[in-house]
């Protein structure tokens, strides 16, 4: 079968990279890419622990309320408007 990867391609491969990266350096690459493949799936499903306290909202209930000296109501604004647009 062309394409297909059998055991002895795969030992053959497993011990290339053996040869190439040596047993001390084997460990610690085989983490990086479990982490790697970790936030890649996370990335992709939306699913993290990570984001479950970031997006609340702040709670104004201790706030004090001021009132505005100069404000002007909102019924009054279109009259005012009227006002300065006969003169």
């Amino acid at each position: 079968m062309p394409g297909f990867i059998g055991l002895p391609e795969v030992l053959l491969l497993g011990l290339v990279v053996l040869v190439i990266f040596g047993p001390k350096r084997l460990p610690e690459m085989g983490r990086s890419l479990g982490r790697g493949f970790r936030e890649f799936k996370t990335s992709i499903t939306g699913d993290s622990k990570d984001d479950e306290g970031r997006f609340e909202l702040p709670s104004f209930a201790d706030d004090e309320v001021v009132e505005l000296p100069n404000a002007t109501p909102v019924q009054a604004v279109p009259a005012e408007r009227k006002a300065a647009a006969s003169r």
